[in-house]
């Protein structure tokens, strides 16, 4: 088995559950792990990001392309989101 490396920084847990999901349904070995430390109520969450996916270097590209399309799709609903809400204000 070859060796697992960090391939991407997570920005929350919603990221995490979705990755989780897409990277089991393309049966992509990975591991995500949480930078969230008993104690320290999420100070290390808040410096380095949530967490990050590790995974061996021949699934880097397919990871970081699922990652980037997971980021826009979320960019759009915000937009849309924000669309809506001057769309209520004009009215």
């Amino acid at each position: 088995m070859s060796e697992f490396k960090q391939i991407v920084v997570l920005d929350n847990e919603i990221e995490a559950n979705i990755m989780e999901d897409v990277l089991k349904d393309r049966d992509i070995p990975h591991l995500i792990q949480s930078y969230h430390v008993p104690g320290y109520d999420g100070v290390f969450q808040f410096h380095m990001g949530w967490g990050h996916i590790e995974s061996e270097e021949e699934y880097r590209e397919e990871i970081l392309e699922i990652y980037q399309d997971i980021k826009k799709e979320a960019e759009l609903k915000n937009s849309d989101l924000k669309d809506g809400d001057k769309d209520k204000k004009n009215s």
